[in-house]
């Protein structure tokens, strides 16, 4: 077996589960699941009837490629959603993905090198060592199983309130930036819902170009945000606000199961670094992941019309109007900039609180701590807990009516 199986850690929803295993919660009260973040939107018919007009391509072997047409409707969607040129996204540089888990997962094992970083010159050295992943700390776990099923080491970089739930970049020692061969970035972050502003991405941009890193960027939540005078910008905005129009080094990934309300579609696209997506396509040829043709159909109808992203865009933005004025008075909590998480501090050991709200209201969230990793300073998620607002805003109602009771102790 590959010994780098055992490195990976019990997923934050295994955890969860043996955290509650030996509660009994109050039968008088139905079950509240708000610690998933699965949107329970229904979602959009008109992707419903193209999976059922084109079901006879079930019949054919997809190529891992994709469709041409796949292709282009991705490109004119970045193009739209973050102002860039018409033509700037061509097709060689997008790739569709059956969902952004598994091209966040893959892309680790095609791009890192387990040698270390080829000598840039005759006299230099090389980046000596275990090559290094680097993460925002709390993060999405993919990007940590990743790192260690590619052989690298991970490097955690913590996010704290006081920095604006951001990667604190000038902590990392410079050595450390030598070894590091990937970045992963997700903005709006999940938990915390910070979004990277372009004068951040520059930054991240400018490190690469410096110490020769990729940068992965999870753009997931993008479509999900309070402000339309505000939406979230992409890594590939800020690149070509620099001038690297081929979006040199630079990788996006977009799903429709948080825009669309997909999840079970299994549909999205890596976008970005043309001589990086070849390669990447050379893996994925081998892996065996092309998505079937009905669904690149009904994903290009999704990606072509953004009328139902915004009537989803509308119903988070109901249930954060509704939830926060009930939750705040009792616990630290705000309206994240992007994405459809509440990321309150709960002032006291997380996992305790969630294990007693489950006790006592029924009530499932998800432990902060359970998302990150102890640093130097410690675990910069512990004290708080992740609430994603993805049921009927009446449950989301009465799932924060419940934790506010229990706040008070009633």
């Amino acid at each position: 077996m590959n010994p780098d199986l055992s490195r990976l850690l019990p997923y934050p929803f295994e955890r969860l589960a043996a955290l509650k295993a030996a509660v009994t919660p109050p039968s008088g009260l139905e079950h509240i699941d708000l610690s998933i973040g699965e949107p329970k939107h229904p979602p959009p018919p008109f992707v419903l009837e193209v999976l059922q007009r084109e079901r006879a391509g079930f019949g054919n072997y997809p190529t891992t490629a994709g469709t041409s047409e796949l292709r282009a409707a991705c490109g004119r969607w970045l193009e739209r959603r973050f102002g860039l040129p018409e033509g700037a996204v061509r097709e060689s540089m997008v790739l569709p993905v059956n969902g952004t888990r598994e091209a966040l997962f893959a892309f680790a094992q095609a791009v890192v090198d387990r040698g270390g970083k080829p000598r840039k010159t005759n006299t230099d050295q090389g980046a000596a060592g275990t090559p290094i992943v680097a993460m925002p700390n709390p993060f999405y776990q993919i990007y940590e199983g990743a790192a260690f099923l590619a052989g690298a080491e991970p490097l955690y970089l913590d996010t704290r309130a006081e920095d604006g739930f951001l990667p604190d970049l000038d902590a990392v020692p410079a050595a450390d930036w030598e070894r590091c061969q990937l970045l992963y970035l997700c903005s709006p972050g999940n938990p915390a819902g910070a979004v990277m502003g372009i004068a951040f991405l520059r930054r991240v941009l400018a490190l690469a170009e410096r110490h020769d890193f990729l940068i992965a960027a999870d753009e997931c939540y993008a479509d999900i945000y309070p402000d339309d005078s505000r939406p979230p910008p992409s890594l590939l905005s800020a690149a070509h606000a620099t001038g690297n129009d081929t979006f040199k080094r630079c990788v996006v990934f977009h799903s429709l199961s948080k825009r669309s309300s997909l999840p079970g579609l299994r549909s999205g696209f890596v976008a970005g670094d043309p001589q990086v997506l070849e390669r990447f396509l050379r893996y994925r040829t081998y892996h065996g992941c092309s998505m079937p043709l009905p669904i690149q159909r009904a994903s290009l109808a999704a990606w072509d019309d953004d009328a139902h992203a915004a009537a989803n865009r509308a119903l988070y933005r109901e249930k954060f109007a509704k939830v926060l004025p009930i939750l705040a008075p009792h616990t630290q909590v705000s309206a994240p900039d992007g994405g459809f998480y509440l990321w309150p501090a709960i002032g006291r050991d997380d996992a305790d609180f969630v294990r007693d709200l489950y006790a006592a209201k029924h009530v499932t969230v998800l432990p902060g701590s359970y998302l990150a990793r102890d640093g130097g300073a410690g675990n910069p998620a512990a004290g708080r807990v992740r609430i994603p607002l993805v049921a009927p805003v009446d449950r989301c109602i009465e799932a924060a009516e419940r934790i506010a009771d229990f706040l008070q102790g009633r």
